[in-house]
């Protein structure tokens, strides 16, 4: 059976921050969304690049040479091994694929590691 997602509702779901959700497998890859506000912790991907596409606010990712800022309906690749670092200073909702079992932490670890991303 094929699904439609409907990302609103799908945001509707989420309560937490930096919390991220898995609502679409395409062959290896999860899309996943999640809300965010405040910072996140700096990482990178060793294995994989990352895709941020911003649905509504604005986020700023940190990157060791300068920022970049998102806002709604835009996108950018982070290229693996990339250290970076995801910030918002409002609520945030983000689209990320990423491959699945990738770690929102990456490489770095810590608390805010989510080992087990739930489907909604």
């Amino acid at each position: 059976m094929i699904d439609v997602v409907n990302l609103t509702d799908k945001f509707s779901r989420i309560s937490d921050h930096w919390d991220p959700k898995i609502i679409a497998q395409v062959n290896d890859y999860h899309l996943k969304i999640a809300k965010i506000r405040g910072e996140f912790i700096w990482h990178s991907h060793p294995e994989t690049d990352e895709v941020f596409l911003v649905v509504d606010g604005e986020l700023t990712i940190h990157l060791r040479e300068g920022d970049l800022t998102l806002n709604p309906g835009e996108l950018c690749v982070i290229p693996k091994g990339v250290e970076h670092k995801p910030a918002a200073e409002s609520e945030c909702q983000i689209l990320m694929v990423e491959p699945a079992g990738t770690l929102n932490t990456g490489d770095a670890g810590g608390e805010m590691t989510k080992e087990d991303t739930a489907w909604i």
